[in-house]
Parts: structure tokens; C-alpha cells; sequence
């Protein structure tokens, strides 16, 4: 009787020690199924996409890794360059033909542009010769043709042809006096015109038209409206050094433009 007693207790308490719970075992602490537990995520959006986890803890990856191509209106940009370019358009203007030059170096500090244009019209009007300068000036100087030089002579000759070129880039000092600054000819920011030809094959010149009945109002419109397009203007009342021509540059100044 007594044995029988103590089977019985045996079997109760092996009874008492069974597990309670699933015999599957229990992550690791730390692991990547507590990181996303419904504690962690009460403060996601439903928007916000979740990475599902498997039953061993790896987390599923829930975007491809394949690249995705590029946006279309980059495409579409660079389709238009290459058409642009194609047609002899430079600085991604329709309006300023010519050639593509690159880099010009110097061993000169100072000089130099990093990347250059030489540009053979601006607005359908012809640069003789052309000339050679960056796209930030290039593209101002579209800008005061359009605005001012184009307009200003519609009306005289048949209108505007041409403008001579006289100075671009080189690699100077201002007014090619030893030991100056080096002029923005010398960066690629200036350029020096001394005459506009017109369709009917008569020119104004700035030597002998400034003061002329013909060029006297042209001439000093467009020298005006330069000034802030373009950041100097110079002309034949700023020294000796510009009587027979207008220097335009994109230099910027402190106090704003500086035009004589």
C-alpha cells in the first residue's frame, strides 16, 4: 500500500512539471522579430512600408535592388542637348551658334576658362570674327542683343546684320598695362565691340558715330541698356582706351555694376 502511495505522488509532481507552453523554441532576445513587434511599429503609418520577417528572424527584402532607369524629362533634357548640339546650338541655346572648346589653360594665374565656347552668332546676328569666351557671357550677350541692340537698330539700314569684334579672349592685363590686373578678356568674361553692320550694308561705328546724327541715339541706347545686363560696360566717355569701342563684361562688383 505504501508503494502504490508513492508511485502515485510520483506521478502527480512529473505531472505538475510539464511545459505549459509550445515546445517551439523562443527567439533570442534582441532579435529581429522584437525590433518589429507591435510595440515598436504603434507609431508607423499604414502608408509605411514594413520589412516582413520569416519564422527563423531573416527580414524579407520588400524592394527590388534593381536600379530603376532614369526619369523621363532627364532623357527628354538630354535628347534636346544632343539635337541642340547637333544643329551647331552651344551653351543649350538655340540662339548662340558655334563651336564647343573645352578647357582653354594658361600658364598665366588668373587666365584661363574652364570650359569655353567660340561663339559665330548670337540671335541670327553674326560675331566677325568670332569670338571666344564662356557660356555665362555668351548667354548675356544673347541677352543685350535681344533686349536692346536688336531692337534699337530695326529701324536703321534694314536692321542689324553684324557686329564686329575687336577684343575676346586673350590674356592680358586691363588695358594691357604692365603689372595691372588681369583683364576679364583674360578670363573669358569680356568682349569689345566697334561696329554694327546692317542689312542694307551701311555700319555705325562707335568712333565715328557717337556723336553723329545717324548713331548718336543707337549707340547710346544700347551702351544704357548694357549696363546691368552686363556687370561693366565702357565706352568713349570712360577713357581713351575705349573711344572706338564698347567693352562689356560679366564681371560683378560690390556696389553693382560699374558702366562709363
Amino acid at each position: 500500500m505504501k508503494r502504490l502511495t508513492l508511485c502515485l505522488l510520483l506521478v502527480a509532481g512529473m505531472a505538475g512539471a510539464a511545459p505549459e507552453s509550445s515546445k517551439r523554441p523562443v527567439g533570442r532576445p534582441g532579435s529581429a522579430t522584437d525590433s518589429f513587434s507591435a510595440t515598436d511599429l504603434s507609431g508607423i503609418s499604414a502608408s509605411t512600408a514594413v520589412p516582413e520577417v520569416d519564422d527563423e528572424g531573416a527580414v524579407r527584402p520588400t524592394a527590388s535592388l534593381r536600379p530603376e532607369a532614369r526619369p523621363k524629362s532627364i532623357s527628354r533634357i538630354a535628347k534636346q542637348r544632343e539635337k541642340l548640339r547637333a544643329m551647331g546650338a552651344i551653351c543649350g541655346n538655340p540662339d548662340l551658334m558655334g563651336d564647343e572648346v573645352g578647357r582653354v589653360a594658361s600658364q598665366v594665374n588668373g587666365c584661363g576658362i574652364g570650359e569655353a565656347v567660340r561663339v559665330r552668332s548670337v540671335s541670327g546676328v553674326q560675331l566677325s570674327p568670332a569670338a571666344l569666351m564662356n557660356c555665362s557671357t555668351a548667354l548675356t550677350l544673347n541677352a543685350w542683343m535681344r533686349q536692346s541692340a536688336i531692337p534699337r537698330l530695326k529701324n536703321s539700314g534694314g536692321g542689324l546684320k553684324a557686329i564686329r569684334v575687336i577684343g575676346h579672349y586673350s590674356c592680358r592685363t586691363r588695358n594691357n598695362r604692365p603689372g595691372g590686373r588681369i583683364s576679364e578678356h583674360g578670363k573669358g568674361k569680356a568682349i569689345d565691340i566697334s561696329e554694327f553692320r546692317l542689312q542694307d550694308g551701311s555700319s555705325i561705328t562707335v568712333l565715328k558715330d557717337w556723336n553723329s546724327k545717324k548713331g548718336f541715339e543707337p549707340l547710346r541706347e544700347m551702351h544704357r541698356d548694357a549696363c546691368g545686363i552686363f556687370g561693366t560696360v565702357l565706352g568713349p566717355k570712360s577713357d581713351r582706351f575705349h573711344q572706338d569701342h564698347f567693352h562689356l563684361d560679366t564681371a560683378r562688383h560690390g556696389n553693382g555694376p560699374y558702366c562709363r
